[in-house]
């Protein structure tokens, strides 16, 4: 089976020995997102998690497009969190970018993520 990189300009480049996105068959796996501005690859959100998820998210949603999958063809995630207790307030973005459709998730607290965010999510994607 082949496997292909993604890589797109409307998200953050890679900091470092990975990928965006590689698509296997029909399926796409993104690396996990932080909130960093694609054009600036600076952070964003300062301690707002609320402002970071969205920016995540954001980054997430033009990785899949660019593969050419979307949110709705999301079939699991990975939410990173610094502290869980910023739960309620990433959920309520991530619920909004979303809708209706519900992937399976995990959420889990690390002791550290890059760049100290608050924040990181990884998708796993159908294409077409």
């Amino acid at each position: 089976m082949e496997i292909k990189t993604i890589q797109t300009a409307k998200a953050p480049q890679a900091i470092g020995p990975y990928s965006q996105a590689v698509v296997a068959g029909n399926m796409v796996f993104t690396a996990g997102q932080i909130p960093l501005d694609p054009e600036t690859m600076e952070l964003v959100g300062g301690n707002d998690v609320a402002a970071q998820t969205e920016r995540v998210l954001e980054n997430v949603k033009a990785i899949l497009e660019a593969a050419g999958a979307s949110l709705q063809s999301v079939v699991k995630t990975t939410v990173f969190l610094a502290d869980m207790n910023d739960f309620a307030a990433m959920n309520a973005v991530y619920a909004r970018y979303f809708g209706d459709h519900r992937p399976a998730r995990s959420t889990v607290q690390a002791a550290g993520l890059p760049k100290n965010v608050k924040v990181e999510i990884d998708t796993i994607a159908i294409i077409g």
